[in-house]
């Protein structure tokens, strides 16, 4: 498995979930800083361009770099909760036949995040943590909250 995230909070809640990948492969891309490498430490890291808040040129130079992480380590599944460097791996995961999981983020019950908007007609499965974000995203699952 893949998962992509930002660093700080987004990478801070799928590590939450270290308890159910443990056991699988996987790598990890996220932000080259401090954060991400002291949560990631043993961890197959691979560094992606930020920010991607709205910045087309590192949208761009982390396309090639999805293309080539998925080509090279063909995972099962990618998984992201956002932020903007999660675009480009699912864009490219869905051309290439790869499932893709979403997990909106915690913090955001009564509107869409523009991730959240911009990967949902990508994914595999679209999964909130809270009910109220259920009437935000059409087809979405429950998953209840992680962090």
């Amino acid at each position: 498995m893949l998962f992509v995230s930002s660093s700080g909070g987004h990478l801070a809640q799928l590590i939450q979930l270290k308890p159910w990948w443990a056991k699988y492969e996987r790598q990890w891309v996220t932000f080259d800083l401090p954060d991400a490498r002291s949560k990631l430490e043993g961890e197959t890291m691979i560094p992606a361009h930020f920010p991607t808040t709205r910045n087309v040129v590192n949208l761009a130079r982390n396309t090639p770099l999805a293309r080539r992480v998925l080509k090279d380590f063909q995972p099962d599944v990618v998984i992201s909760n956002g932020a903007g460097v999660a675009l480009p791996f699912f864009a490219m995961a869905k051309t290439m036949g790869i499932p893709t999981v979403y997990l909106e983020v915690y913090d955001r019950v009564d509107s869409r995040t523009l991730t959240g908007r911009l990967v949902q007609p990508l994914t595999s499965r679209f999964c909130v943590q809270w009910p109220e974000q259920q009437n935000l995203y059409a087809g979405s699952v429950l998953t209840g909250p992680i962090y």
